[in-house]
């Protein structure tokens, strides 16, 4: 659960990396409080999010300053550094990459000058049209490292915070309100200049954001579990396509374009914390509901369900209730391995997930054992978490995944496997099957999931198993993680396709007008 620099993920096999979102967001205003600290706790609770660097911004009314760096929150902070971001108001950010690599000149928050002071800007989710934006600025400027992009930031939050200076408007508002329909893609803003904290959200409200109330200002988050941690009550969801901004006059709202919702399906299946609320269901009965679901798909005869811990544990225990079966704690979490720092040596290494979880023989020797899980990505842990149940004498193994057969890659924020690489890409079930080792395996339909979110199915953004972008994507020369890492990568005539992060890669199987656009929401 950690790589040789000690910074966590929630891998159970580093050369199977689980699906990851790009980012949290925060932003807090509160005359009298410790912002910074309300900062800091607010992205321990979204750590979950993003774990390669972390940074926040304060605010005094007169200056605005930030400290950053590679790192999760609790190695990036202490409390002498939290003591001198002093002020009201606070923008924090824990990121992991989508667009633009790993590295400290990407760490947010972002920091520009405007006509109306300074702006300090997270982002959480991704755009697809950074290629346009890029080519906006050298037309504005003749070069396209200004601002941040000069120091060498090659993200598109770099790109937003860089255009908010040339819009026109009497107040930094008016200028986010004149940028913000410019933007595709998905986006969840917070920012904030000297004096103001704004949250923004896109059209189609695929990352969730929420506005919740402290007894001496109001605080913004991804999830709820974040205004929860700094004692702040949930006031209700920024809505898709809405501007808020927060002052001493108290809470304004504009809509700078008409909602289209097509909400990530994902965040519900395994993105979010199980204690988030989004759009009005619970995070956590959903995943018990997909358990229920998949138990009325396919039920195995069986002696117990075990999940795999801890992303499968709600959906095992709707499994285990929809079925009748004896709900069991297979396996042991070592809830100490990610804080390491020490390489494990070869001999280690090969263990793999050995390191992370370990099968109590007890439990499942001799038994029929379904084991649950919330999703198959290249397959590796799948095969890996059999093959120790076999070997610890297991009779049979039934996987059931909570989620349909993930296809296709995501350009919305969500750093999966290139579609090459994604095992149920092309296979058959009996191939995958094979695969894993598993004397059978089920997924659970795409009816079925969606059901359990009770969300309507026209409101949300099922593209990693539908292969259906609600929201229109650019040609493949113009997308990508590494987009803005070379000057050459936005031209009109590159063809360059540098792969990596949301991008399908140059051994992707498809092309851009292979892919069906939603109809609806084109």
């Amino acid at each position: 659960m950690t790589r040789n620099d000690g910074r966590l993920n929630f891998n159970l096999l580093d050369e199977d990396p689980l699906p990851q979102d790009e980012c949290g967001v925060f932003g807090v205003w509160a005359p009298g409080e410790e912002v910074s600290k309300l900062a800091y706790y607010g992205l321990y609770a979204l750590q979950h999010r993003g774990q390669e660097s972390a940074g926040i911004a304060a605010s005094d009314g007169k200056s605005i300053r930030v400290y950053k760096d590679i790192g999760l929150v609790s190695q990036v902070f202490d409390e002498s550094t939290l003591n001198s971001l002093t002020g009201h108001i606070a923008v924090g950010h824990c990121r992991y990459s989508t667009t633009g690599a790993s590295q400290w000149s990407n760490a947010q928050p972002t920091l520009g000058d405007t006509p109306h002071g300074t702006v300090a800007l997270g982002h959480n989710g991704n755009l697809t049209n950074s290629a346009d934006l890029r080519e906006r600025i050298i037309e504005r400027h003749g070069r396209a490292d200004f601002g941040e992009l000069n120091q060498g930031n090659t993200t598109d939050t770099a790109l937003v915070t860089a255009l908010l200076k040339d819009q026109p408007g009497d107040s930094l508002e008016a200028q986010a309100m004149a940028l913000l329909p410019t933007l595709e893609g998905a986006f969840c803003l917070v920012f904030m200049n000297e004096n103001t904290l704004y949250a923004a959200r896109d059209p189609h409200g695929v990352r969730p954001l929420v506005l919740g109330r402290l007894a001496s200002g109001w605080v913004v988050a991804s999830e709820q579990s974040a205004l929860a941690t700094v004692g702040a009550s949930v006031i209700r969801e920024i809505e898709p396509g809405e501007l808020i901004a927060i002052d001493s006059d108290g809470v304004r709202s504009h809509h700078f374009a008409a909602a289209t919702p097509a909400r990530c399906v994902f965040e519900y299946v395994y993105l979010a914390r199980p204690d988030a609320n989004i759009n009005g269901r619970s995070v956590y009965e959903s995943r018990v509901e997909m358990g229920r679901q998949l138990a009325r798909e396919d039920t195995h005869d069986a002696d117990i369900v075990i999940p795999v811990p801890e992303s499968g544990t709600p959906a095992a225990v709707g499994y285990a209730e929809a079925s009748g079966l004896p709900f069991a704690q297979g396996f042991i979490k070592n809830a100490y391995v990610g804080r390491t720092f020490i390489q494990p040596s070869q001999t280690l290494r090969q263990l793999g997930i050995r390191l992370k979880l370990n099968v109590q023989d007890h439990v499942v020797r001799g038994k029929r054992v379904v084991v649950v899980d919330d999703s198959i990505v290249r397959g590796n842990t799948q095969r890996a978490i059999v093959r120790m149940l076999r070997e610890a004498g297991a009779a049979e193994i039934h996987v059931k995944i909570s989620s349909p057969p993930v296809q296709w890659p995501c350009f919305y924020g969500i750093d999966f496997a290139s579609r090459a690489e994604l095992i149920a890409n092309g296979a058959t079930m009996e191939e995958i099957t094979q695969a894993v080792g598993a004397d059978s395996l089920a997924y659970i339909s795409e009816d079925g999931m969606i059901a359990a979110t009770q969300q309507p199915r026209s409101t949300l953004c099922t593209a990693c198993f539908s292969g259906v972008y609600p929201i229109k994507l650019p040609p493949e020369s113009r997308r990508g993680k590494m987009l803005l890492e070379t000057p050459s990568a936005t031209d009109a005539g590159s063809t360059q396709n540098p792969g990596g992060g949301c991008d399908p890669g140059p051994d992707a199987e498809f092309d851009i007008d292979e892919i069906p656009l939603a109809e609806a929401k084109k």
